[in-house]
């Protein structure tokens, strides 16, 4: 299926740069790839919009380091086979030879059958987790959380939980979803949303004496889980100095170190003076700020995108979220395997028993790719046009995305998955010594992508750059 692939990278090349004053001429680049049929399985295009989007993060980086005065890569390559471990990546940590702890989902993060159909929570955090047990009045035990559940309706059991402050969703087919109030509102957003905030001249941002795209640049990370680490390490591969922040009292769980690489991590408590002293100077001195916080959750901390206009000036935004910031569910928490299930991804995948899911969470993985290319080109329209640029995607607006492509021929018995991933874990040193890690797919002019030879540990840095 090559012609959709290309079909699909040019459709997101175009939904990056619509609107922008930057001409959105397809890069002259060419892109070889070696392709794997085999690979991710999948009722839905699953392999081709991983490869799509991994394309459209390679190219936006060409034709950044173009517009920064180098030279722009004649060729962008990638394999199939890298792709499909790198949209996996997180399963295939290794540390000391031993797979990381980060690889699956917790207990109680799974379908439920319901009373009328099916139900998903995700409850990997512990505060999650004691919240879909609270709300439910049941035992922290799958038995427990099994029977309260069977017992309701599926819509009941999603307003339950996330009233309790949990993580939840109802399985609805396609046209449920269509005919949600959600639904409607994240059909009537643009796959990437874009907003320049005039009143800051254009940065001018050269080159340094490195020789990657993003040599130089100052990512500043306030992400966690998968889309948004997936951004920003991809952008440190690509040769900018990314600090993330995590907040003191939310820790991250042990083993993550796939979220990490291509950064420094530091801890900083934003809820103190202190802290957001700290955190306000940080963004004086940023290129870039990606965030994956639930739409109004920084308010407090002055980080709308008004506010950061008026401190910041100039800053390239980009902001991550499950359900865009519009419609009933435009405050709630939201994960990939959620949106699967709210979405009709779900029942896609499945089959007339139960429900199914993806070959690899594509939409974490790749939203992540695509808000590269969107960090790239609000740069460069900064620097041409001025202003503070803003770019907003959403996980449900790349599920509607995905579930609008023509799809696979249909066939009874899917195609064995093949798992060939020890051909792109790399080494690199960390504090708990050896990790094999999937490395960062694509070459630029047959050059490869690589994460530096160290990796620091989680919190391990101070918050300065």
């Amino acid at each position: 299926m090559t012609d959709l692939r290309r079909a699909m990278t040019r459709e997101l090349w175009d939904a990056v740069h619509s609107g922008s004053v930057v001409p959105s001429a397809f890069p002259a680049v060419g892109v070889r790839v070696a392709d794997r049929p085999e690979l991710l399985p999948s009722h839905l295009p699953v392999r081709e919009a991983a490869l799509a989007t991994v394309s459209t993060a390679l190219l936006a980086a060409a034709s950044f380091q173009q517009e920064r005065g180098g030279r722009a890569p004649l060729t962008v390559t990638l394999d199939a086979g890298h792709v499909a471990a790198a949209v996996r990546s997180e399963r295939y940590v290794r540390v000391g030879g031993v797979p990381a702890v980060s690889a699956t989902f917790a207990p109680l993060s799974r379908f439920w059958p319901t009373a009328d159909g099916w139900l998903r929570t995700h409850a990997n955090y512990p505060w999650h987790r004691d919240a879909l047990v609270r709300a439910l009045g049941a035992g922290d035990e799958p038995e427990s959380v099994a029977r309260a559940i069977r017992e309701l309706p599926g819509e009941q059991a999603e307003a339950t939980i996330v009233g309790a402050g949990g993580i939840a969703a109802a399985v609805r087919s396609e046209q449920e979803w269509h005919g949600h109030p959600q639904g409607r509102a994240v059909a009537g957003r643009r796959l990437v949303e874009r907003t320049s905030i005039p009143g800051a001249e254009p940065r001018t941002r050269t080159r340094t004496a490195g020789d990657r795209p993003a040599d130089g640049l100052r990512v500043l990370d306030l992400t966690r889980v998968i889309a948004g680490p997936v951004c920003t390490r991809y952008l440190g591969a690509l040769g900018a100095n990314v600090l993330r922040l995590d907040p003191p009292h939310r820790p991250e769980p042990d083993g993550t170190w796939d979220t990490v690489l291509g950064k420094r991590s530091a801890v900083l408590d934003a809820r103190t003076r202190e802290g957001l002293a700290r955190l306000h100077t940080l963004l004086d001195e940023a290129d870039v700020l990606v965030h994956g916080y639930r739409p109004g959750a920084l308010h407090a901390f002055g980080l709308t995108p008004a506010d950061l206009a008026e401190r910041h000036p100039g800053l390239a935004v980009v902001a991550l979220s499950a359900w865009g910031p519009t419609g009933p569910w435009g405050a709630w928490r939201g994960f990939d395997s959620i949106v699967q299930a709210a979405s009709g991804i779900a029942v896609v995948e499945g089959d007339e028993d139960r429900p199914g899911a993806m070959p690899c969470q594509l939409l974490d993985h790749g939203t992540g790719y695509l808000a590269v290319a969107a960090v790239l080109e609000a740069l460069t329209a900064q620097s041409r046009e001025g202003g503070t640029q803003v770019r907003e995607l959403a996980l449900a607006r790349t599920a509607r995305w995905l579930l609008g492509q023509p799809r696979p021929e249909a066939s009874g018995q899917l195609p064995t998955d093949v798992e060939e991933v020890d051909a792109w874990l790399r080494p690199v040193e960390s504090p708990d010594g050896r990790l094999d890690v999937i490395a960062p797919a694509g070459a630029l002019d047959g050059r490869p992508l690589a994460w530096p030879h160290r990796v620091g540990g989680y919190a391990a840095a101070e918050p300065v750059w």
